[in-house]
């Protein structure tokens, strides 16, 4: 695995880099492509193995080659998403710990690229001991948002790939995200696991963070020809159709397609230090990816603003 990493890397950026000072081609400034209100959308179960890394980190790169500035923060203590980049911090060197729970970094200085349009902040084991950290502090629940604050306004897409866990991290990451998409498997405990999800989703959007909504569930590791995977499908749809106009955060929520078919190269990329988009652009995994951002594009509303937000969480208004 180390040899095969080594031999293909993406060519991450290991210097922090500052997306404002880096056009579309990742070369020159463009102001022209600076937004102030960038869509963050939170990829999230608590279930671990069911393609939610994967998915961040190509949706990233999707989004990337259609042209939007996009940010991937590594919110999962495996940091199995830095890897995607080519990305092995080393022990010296800060990473998003570093956001949580050191105020002299700023969210800057952690910013790698890694290929035109994508950035990224990094991971490190060391954030599993943040969870405990964190509910000792006040105002625990918006440390994420205060502190990406300042360089939100330099991208179009922030995705957050969030830990498989509902704690802390996670809530920090619903608190500030305008959408949820779920990665999962189309197998029947998915099921169970959604509702509990949603749970958790429900009791941020009352608390903390009223724009929240779910976008819908992302399927992994699809084998469409499976019986048991299709009556769960059509399963996940029935019970998103309940919801219609309910007012809750996935009223409008889907499953989303297409879905990501069971694909080698996308277990492959990693070990490479690349995306499906550089390891191998032709697969299926590739198109798949490629129609699901844009399925989700097609899908986006206009973003609420975030000023009356951070006005309630005391954070100066980009």
């Amino acid at each position: 695995m180390k040899g095969a990493h080594q031999s293909k890397k993406s060519g991450a950026s290991e210097s922090s880099v500052d997306p404002k000072t880096e056009g579309a081609s990742g070369s020159s400034n463009n102001a022209s492509n600076e937004v102030s209100n960038p869509r963050v959308i939170a990829l999230l179960n608590q279930k671990g193995g069911v393609g939610k890394t994967t998915s961040t980190a190509n949706l990233g790169a999707a989004f990337a080659l259609a042209g939007l500035r996009t940010l991937v923060v590594d919110l999962d203590p495996q940091s199995n998403l830095s890897l995607h980049f080519g990305h092995e911090p080393a022990p010296d060197q800060p990473t998003v710990r570093d956001l949580f729970m050191n105020p002299d970094i700023a969210a800057s200085e952690l910013i790698r690229q890694a290929r035109a349009n994508l950035w990224f902040i990094p991971s490190d084991t060391e954030l599993a001991l943040v969870e405990g950290e964190l509910a000792l502090q006040p105002n625990m629940q918006h440390i994420l948002a205060e502190r990406l604050a300042p360089v939100m306004p330099s991208f179009d897409v922030v995705l957050l790939d969030c830990p498989p866990s509902l704690g802390v991290l996670t809530v920090n990451a619903l608190t500030i995200a305008d959408e949820v998409v779920v990665p999962t498997q189309a197998q029947y405990l998915a099921l169970r696991g959604l509702e509990k999800l949603l749970e958790t989703v429900l009791l941020v959007q009352r608390a903390l963070n009223s724009r929240l909504k779910v976008a819908g569930v992302l399927l992994c590791m699809h084998e469409s020809q499976s019986s048991h995977g299709k009556a769960v499908v059509e399963e996940m749809d029935n019970y998103f159709a309940k919801f219609r106009g309910s007012g809750l955060p996935w009223e409008d929520a889907i499953v989303l397609r297409p879905a990501v078919r069971r694909n080698i190269k996308l277990a492959e990329a990693p070990s490479f230090g690349q995306t499906i988009f550089d390891y191998a652009p032709t697969c299926a995994g590739a198109a798949d990816y490629r129609a699901l951002a844009e399925a989700l594009r097609q899908r986006w509303k206009p973003v609420e603003s975030r000023a009356d937000f951070a006005t309630s969480v005391g954070i100066a208004a980009s």
